[in-house]
């Protein structure tokens, strides 16, 4: 009589279950409830010994979160609250002695202050908070929304919402030096000189028409704001609006639309021009310790833009190594 055939290692049949494994179940337990003994058993990877650290033993000089989401209040210059999506990225520095840090307390800390009214000097407290709870020496906090403003049409009378791409973002040392900075964009329409020459020359010469052309442009300030002065995003903005004139607009007419025209002939700019001008009002703001500019015209002539940046100089502060003209498009 023959034996009954084996099962082949390397056959179909199902393997078995691995005895250790057997007691596991694939259910979630929505009645489950953590004491604080199980709290404590669990295990804490990031702060492991100074042996389990993979890679270099050095300092990280941020590690943090990037980008969570939240509604915010702000303060208008006019003392009014407005409430707005804001990204936050929250970073702190790291010795390199260990491993990592708590990511979720750079957002848990966060939310401790989600109902208070955020200013740039709110940051500092936030900060200071994160030094304490993640104890680490340095910190930086960046908020980032977009930013209404009721802008009036040139000449009929309209009124629209237009929105800025703003931030706000404060730094802390170990010495607890705070600094606190605002990013503004201001868009704007800028129209070529040497265009509406090259058109008023054919104009005289060949009694040809042409029409000169002109760019929807951006520029980004980068301000740093001195300790115990206040800057409002209204004061970049009328900066902006003072020296370079030609803002794009929200509700139009016929008549806004001409206006506008007259505009943009009366306040022709190149690039150079515009970061000029803006330099020439922040420099003048007392409030305003530092500062860099970056504008963008996104070339209707050319398949390429034109750039320029500018900084105050000061030793330590804003240089003009921006690269990411990409970010100025609009």
């Amino acid at each position: 009589m023959s034996k009954p055939e084996q099962p082949s290692s390397h056959g179909s049949s199902a393997p078995q279950a691995d005895a250790g494994q057997a007691h596991l179940h694939k259910q979630y337990d929505a009645n489950f409830r953590v004491t604080p003994d199980y709290r404590a058993s669990l295990p804490d990877v990031q702060n492991a010994m100074v042996a389990d650290i993979q890679g270099a033993h050095v300092p990280i000089v941020q590690v943090g979160v990037s980008g969570f989401r939240l509604p915010l209040h702000y303060l208008t210059a006019e003392n009014k609250q407005v409430v707005l999506e804001t990204a936050v990225t929250g970073t702190v520095a790291l010795p390199a002695e260990q491993k990592g840090i708590n990511m979720s307390r750079i957002m848990r800390t966060f939310y401790e202050f989600k109902d208070r009214v955020f200013t740039p000097e709110l940051l500092e407290e936030v900060l200071i908070r994160y030094k304490h709870e993640l104890t680490t020496t340095r910190g930086r906090l960046r908020l980032a929304f977009h930013y209404p403003l009721l802008r009036p049409s040139l000449r009929s009378g309209l009124e629209g919402f237009q929105y800025y791409q703003v931030a706000y973002e404060g730094s802390i040392c170990d010495l607890n030096w705070f600094r606190k900075f605002i990013h503004f964009d201001f868009v704007y329409s800028s129209a070529c000189p040497c265009s509406a020459e090259l058109t008023e020359h054919a104009r005289d010469a060949r009694a040809t028409y042409g029409i000169p052309h002109s760019q929807r442009s951006k520029a980004r300030l980068s301000v740093e704001v001195l300790p115990g002065a206040s800057l409002t995003i209204e004061d970049l903005h009328a900066h902006c609006l003072a020296a370079l004139q030609t803002e794009t607009q929200v509700l139009v007419r016929r008549e806004d639309e001409q206006a506008f025209a007259e505009l943009n002939g009366a306040f022709q700019k190149f690039v150079e021009d515009a970061a000029r001008l803006l330099y020439e009002r922040l420099d003048a703001d007392r409030r305003i310790r530092d500062f860099q500019i970056a504008c963008a015209h996104l070339e209707s002539l050319h398949s390429h833009d034109a750039v320029a940046v500018v900084s105050k100089g000061l030793p330590g502060g804003f240089d003009a190594s921006f690269t990411d003209f990409g970010s100025l498009v609009c």
